[in-house]
């Protein structure tokens, strides 16, 4: 199972753990790419090694979208504004 550090995104981006199926995803995807918020996209479907993780950092669910920011701190879907604050900060 990759850890929080292979997965935690540079300074100013965030890493998104996905499904295809995910209507909230495909909504926060549309809204970073629009404000021009870098993040990396990982489908749990296509990259199923990062079930668990998703998993551990969700208390056991497997909850998408589930975004990493760079100082590997965790959230389960967040709004813009807590990405764009989040990153600010």
């Amino acid at each position: 199972m990759p850890d929080s550090t292979q997965v935690t995104p540079e300074q100013g981006s965030v890493t998104m753990f996905t499904t295809t199926w995910c209507g909230y995803c495909t909504r926060l995807k549309g809204q970073l790419t629009r404000e021009g918020v870098p993040f990396t996209e990982i489908d749990l479907e296509a990259s199923p090694e990062h079930v668990d993780f998703v998993e551990q950092v969700n208390g056991g669910n497997r909850t998408v979208p589930t975004v990493v920011f760079p100082d590997g701190s965790a959230a389960t879907n967040p709004s813009l504004a807590e990405v764009r604050s989040r990153l600010a900060g």
